[in-house]
C-alpha cells in the first residue's frame, strides 16, 4: 500500500505557495507521492480567463521536474468536464485501490468546501490535508454544523502561511514588477517567454 496525496487546481501558475503546501503535506504524512492534478475546466473559474490547458500543463512539469515524488496528473485533462474534484477523487480512488488517498487543499479552500459540488461525499471518499493561507479565516464551529463530522477528517499542517496566490502573479507580471521567487525559476522564464498574464493577452 501507497500514501498518495492528490493536490487538485488549476495551476495558472503553479507558484511557491503550492509547492510548499505539498511538501509539508509529504513529509507530515510520509506521502510516497503527490499528484497535482491539473484542472482541464474548473466549473468555478467558468466565467474568468484561463490560461490554455497545454500552457499550464507546461508550466506544471516544470515546476515539479526537481522533485522526485511530485508527479502531474492527467485524471482531469483526459476526461470530459465540469471537472469536479469529488469525481476526480473517485478516479484516483478506483484507479489505486491498495493506496491511501489524502486531499490537499488551502485553507482558503476549507472554508468554501460547503458550497462545493456534493463535498459530503468529498469527505467519505478520502481525508483532508489542510495549510491555512494568510486572509482565509476559518470558522470550524460553522463548518461542522455545515458538513458534520468534518473535523474528524481534517489535519491542518504546522508551517509558514504563504502569502502567494495565482491571481498576485497575474497581477505582477501585468504591472511589470519582478515574480522572481514567487514562481520557480524555470516557471518565471516561461511566462515571459510566451508572453503570459499581460493586458493584452
Amino acid at each position: 500500500m501507497g500514501r498518495i496525496g492528490l493536490f487538485g487546481g488549476t495551476f495558472d501558475p503553479p507558484h511557491l505557495g503550492h509547492l510548499v503546501l505539498a511538501s509539508l503535506a509529504a513529509d507530515a504524512l510520509a506521502l510516497d507521492a503527490v499528484w497535482f492534478v491539473l484542472a482541464a475546466a474548473p466549473p468555478h473559474k467558468q466565467q474568468q480567463p484561463v490560461t490554455p490547458v497545454a500552457r499550464r500543463l507546461e508550466m506544471l512539469t516544470l515546476a515539479l521536474a526537481d522533485n522526485p515524488i511530485f508527479q502531474v496528473s492527467h485524471i482531469d485533462i483526459e476526461r470530459p468536464g465540469p471537472h469536479y474534484t469529488v469525481d476526480m477523487v473517485a478516479l484516483a480512488q478506483a484507479g489505486q485501490p491498495d493506496d491511501d488517498l489524502f486531499f490537499l487543499m488551502g485553507g482558503d479552500s476549507l472554508r468554501d468546501l460547503p458550497k462545493w459540488y456534493r463535498p459530503k461525499q468529498l469527505l467519505q471518499l478520502c481525508p483532508l490535508v489542510v495549510l491555512q493561507r494568510p486572509g482565509a479565516d476559518l470558522d470550524i464551529k460553522a463548518l461542522e454544523s455545515a458538513l458534520p463530522g468534518l473535523q474528524r477528517r481534517v489535519t491542518f499542517l504546522e508551517g509558514p502561511e504563504i502569502a502567494v496566490s495565482a491571481t498576485m502573479i497575474g497581477e505582477r507580471v501585468r504591472a511589470g514588477r519582478t515574480i522572481r521567487y514567487l514562481v520557480p525559476e524555470a516557471v518565471r522564464q516561461y511566462i515571459y517567454r510566451h508572453g503570459l498574464y499581460r493586458a493584452d493577452c
